[in-house]
């Protein structure tokens, strides 16, 4: 089965995927992860992005895609993949149909994980770590039990990613709305899209796609 999740920054895409890929065995697809193992794999197309990414440019979308027709060659990818952060844009989904028409495959579902802006700003702007073993709090919803001091190994230091603030946050929300969110639409007209509330808690939102890839293996 191979899957598209889609959402804006925050929505738990990451998170859901790690979790389809852990129960279906399918393999989560992260653009950034690829590019950076086809550059230290140091094979043809990983070249190209290195030459790319050295002289300071953005690699293009010819790149990705010959990288993402890399990778889902691989053994491991027969059962299916889940693409989590491509396509990015209308253009990028167009190269995505094409590449998957050459290799005889096709995209079984595209998830929208459907969020409420002002909420999500909050989720991510009140997000911090435990600075020794990564343990995450929230600082309106998952408050260490002890303030100042973390639940799992004791340690006072904390930190706060600089990027997870309201006015950054807001940002990257208007950069969705602008380039991806245009791919609802193009999904919805192709008969692929399915909505799950992303604003759930992270169980029932993974109840909520399980129900999806039920009826889509039922179909």
């Amino acid at each position: 089965m191979n899957l598209i999740l889609l959402g804006p920054p925050g929505a738990g895409k990451g998170t859901q995927s790690q979790e389809l890929a852990a129960r279906r065995g399918l393999i989560q697809l992260s653009t950034g992860e690829m590019l950076r193992a086809a550059v230290k794999a140091g094979t043809e197309i990983g070249r190209k992005a290195e030459a790319v990414m050295k002289s300071g440019g953005l690699v293009s979308d010819d790149i990705v895609i010959g990288i993402i027709a890399d990778r889902i060659d691989q053994p491991d990818c027969a059962k299916g993949f889940i693409l989590d952060g491509f396509p990015r844009t209308l253009a990028q989904a167009a190269a995505l149909d094409r590449l998957l028409v050459s290799k005889t495959r096709k995209l079984d579902g595209v998830i929208e994980m459907r969020v409420d802006d002002a909420a999500l700003v909050d989720r991510i702007s009140g997000r911090s770590a435990c600075a020794k073993c990564g343990a995450g709090y929230h600082d309106s919803h998952k408050r260490p039990k002890t303030a100042g001091v973390c639940d799992v190994c004791g340690s006072t230091e904390f930190t706060r990613r600089a990027d997870d603030n309201a006015e950054t946050v807001g940002k990257r929300l208007m950069a969705y709305y602008r380039e991806t969110s245009p791919l609802i639409g193009y999904y919805f007209a192709k008969g692929v899209l399915h909505t799950v509330d992303g604003m759930a808690p992270i169980g029932e939102v993974t109840k909520q796609i399980e129900g999806v890839l039920k009826s889509l293996a039922a179909a």
